[in-house]
């Protein structure tokens, strides 16, 4: 076992960093009428607004690109504000930050041999191949506990595990039909996989001989949302379970209003972090067609513009969220579909009110909101490495050894992250 390295260092500096830069990803763009920061960073609202429209998506999808751009002009206002000594945090923006976090691992697809074709039946490609990667670098070493598959579905990982592993699985799982398919699934490949039909969020007593959790057992979550990989590391940790491995997801689906710390230095590092921060790290922009792009601007123009104008209307300065609107809409007239939401949220427009205004400020407002995201997303790393450390940290609290690494390539998946934990008392 490699020696424990100390995820405390790193954690204390990626709060220093988040809090020294806190305006410039704590914002909800759809709120703003201008950018919100620029009086304290005018060289980065120089920079954005010098980047033509047609490339922003360009270099959104592309983090390197992105830092690339803005980090000089990030540099030169933090200077200015004289926040030069804290200069030297900037490096956990760069793709280099991953070195002094995660350990390098070989990724290796060769499970995914013809013998266990069948095994992808009815699974995506990008899928299947999460799937045979987590379970590689997982198992790269033959377990020796039984496994529980935490919030299994039909329980494809499992039955990865049964078969390669030739381990008994335990699948959880709260909706019957899934647990169904996945049990003939099992028996049907004669494998020893056994699905639980519980609820995750229910009362689960560890000590109790009927709990699913155990001590002796090999906890795997592969992209458990939220709430639910959190109770995974909560559970486990107190039935001091002797191995966990898990691929966090969508750290925005919690059931509180704003995010619950797990370890010790995230609860005194004092960083309120809503839902809406939460999603920052799966805001990841993809190259898509131009129609789709251009459907996709006007859609938000529309919207900001009828928000403008339900703002006017109502008299209450506060975005009003819209209906998912359908694409055979934005065929019609911005006249139309201001008429519709209106209609959605119990609103009358006079017929004095220049509708067609509205549009222009619409527009205006998207190219605003589109500059304030693209600065959030600078930061969408360094939030996800911070939370994935808040779970490191109290496992190590928790006596376990901890390592860090990237089970797949970000083209299968960006969450790709693996935090794999030993438990050593």
């Amino acid at each position: 076992m490699m020696p424990q390295l100390d995820y405390s260092i790193q954690f204390n500096a990626l709060t220093e960093l988040l809090k020294l830069t806190q305006p410039l990803w704590q914002v909800v763009a759809f709120d703003c009428h201008d950018l919100p920061w620029q009086e304290d960073f005018p060289r980065l609202a120089e920079r954005v607004w010098q980047i033509d429209d047609a490339n922003l998506d360009a270099i959104d999808s592309d983090q390197t690109l992105l830092v690339g751009h803005l980090l000089s002009a990030l540099q030169a206002d933090l200077t200015g504000l004289g926040q030069s000594s804290q200069l030297p945090l900037l490096h956990w923006l760069t793709s280099g930050s991953d070195k002094a976090i995660f350990t390098k691992s070989n990724l290796n697809l060769s499970i995914a041999t013809s013998e266990l074709s069948h095994f992808s039946a009815h699974i995506k490609g990008r899928k299947w191949q999460q799937i045979v990667a987590f379970t590689e670098q997982v198992f790269s070493q033959p377990t020796i506990y039984p496994v529980l598959e935490w919030c299994a579905g039909k329980g494809h990982l499992g039955r990865l595990i049964a078969k390669t592993q030739q381990c008994q699985v335990t699948s959880l799982e709260w909706q019957q039909a899934l647990c169904d398919d996945g049990q003939a699934f099992a028996q049907q490949w004669q494998l020893e996989q056994q699905f639980i039909c519980a609820d995750a969020f229910a009362a689960i007593d560890v000590t109790d001989s009927a709990s699913p959790i155990k001590t002796k057992q090999h906890a795997v979550a592969l992209h458990a949302c939220g709430d639910l990989h959190v109770r995974l590391l909560d559970l486990a940790a107190k039935a001091n379970t002797q191995a966990i491995s898990i691929s966090p997801c969508c750290y925005h689906l919690i059931h509180a209003k704003y995010y619950q710390p797990l370890s010790r230095l995230a609860q005194q590092a004092q960083l309120s972090l809503s839902r809406h921060d939460l999603q920052l790290p799966l805001q990841q922009s993809v190259i898509a067609s131009k129609k789709q792009n251009a459907l996709r601007i006007q859609e938000v123009a529309w919207r900001l513009g009828f928000d403008s104008l339900q703002r006017d209307i109502r008299k209450i300065d506060q975005y009003l969220p819209v209906p998912t609107l359908k694409q055979s809409q934005l065929s019609g007239s911005f006249s139309d579909f201001c008429h519709w939401a209106a209609k959605q949220k119990g609103l009358v427009i006079a017929n004095h009110i220049d509708i067609e205004s509205y549009l222009v400020i619409g527009k205006q407002r998207q190219r605003l909101t589109q500059r304030i995201d693209l600065v959030r997303h600078v930061f969408r790393s360094v939030l996800e490495q911070w939370l994935v450390l808040d779970r490191v940290c109290f496992l190590t609290e928790q006596n376990y050894h901890v390592t860090l690494s990237k089970f797949c390539p970000s083209s299968i998946t960006p969450r790709n992250i693996l935090i794999d934990a030993k438990k050593t008392i």
